[in-house]
Formats: C-alpha cells, structure tokens, sequence
C-alpha cells in the first residue's frame, strides 16, 4: 500500500508517494497515482515535501531520502547516473549510455528516463538531445527549463 499527498509548489501541484519505507513516486498530476493509494501525509512525506521545497527556493541541491524506484536493472542503472549529475550541469541521452557502459543504448536510456517514477529527485531533467536541445519531460518542456534555469542561478 502507497501513501501519497500532493503540496502546492512554485511549479504546481506535485504528490509524492512512500510505500512505509522510501520514496516512491513523484507525480505531477492528480490522473497518475494508483487507485488503490491512501491519501495521507506521513512523516516521510513531510520530509520529502520539506525537501522538495527548499530545492525549489534554491536553497537545497541534493536531496537526503531513502528512494525506492522500481524497473528493470537497465533502468535502475540510468536512474543511478542520473543522481550522478552534478546539480546545475546537464548530461546527453549519449553520455549516460556511456557512463553506465553502454555506449549503443542512448535510445534504451530515452525509455529509462521517460520511465523515471521519481522526477526531480531522480533528476531526468538534466538529460539534454546530443546538441544541448531540450527534448521530452513528463512535466513538460516548460517545467524542464524551469527546473534547469533554477539550478543555473
């Protein structure tokens, strides 16, 4: 059983899930949480809620939570380079491929990303096209550049 509660931030409304132990799930919207989740704030929530805020006004660059994210292995080892990212850089679909050792699965690193259930915490958002161009972001194009022009102040 999931736990989820939604706080109203700077970007919108985010819900954030815990399964009693960690972290689970960012949501950006209402439609994508399970049905069978309760809706309640634990303390874990409260932490997370707190963190996610002072991120969001700037004053925190990493996040201390235990994360549960479930995928495959591939994916987990995506999500891993992707906590890797230095707070304020940005990485290509092509330098995590090769920085988890598969330098042919830039596309297999798209789909991790695209599959990522921990957003901003697990931040896809520093993933970039080849040429440095914004590509996809479950909460939008805007959403990115609001979180990447965040991290560059």
């Amino acid at each position: 059983m999931k736990n989820v509660f939604f706080y109203q931030t700077s970007i919108g409304k985010i819900g954030i899930a815990e399964n009693g132990q960690a972290i689970t799930n960012l949501y950006f919207n209402e439609e994508r949480i399970p049905h069978d989740a309760v809706r309640r704030e634990t303390e874990l929530l409260q932490e997370a809620g707190r963190q996610l805020m002072s991120y969001l006004a700037g004053k925190r660059k990493a996040f201390d939570l235990p994360f549960a994210a479930e995928g495959t292995a591939f994916m987990r080892r995506v999500w891993e380079a992707l906590r890797a990212i230095p707070y304020g850089e940005t990485r290509s679909y092509q330098a995590i491929a090769q920085t988890i050792g598969s330098p042919a699965a830039a596309r297999a690193v798209g789909n991790a990303n695209n599959r990522n259930p921990l957003p901003i915490f697990i931040p896809c958002h520093r993933v970039v096209g080849s040429k440095g161009d914004l590509v996809g972001y479950l909460g939008g194009l805007d959403m990115k550049k609001q979180l990447l022009a965040l991290e560059k102040q």
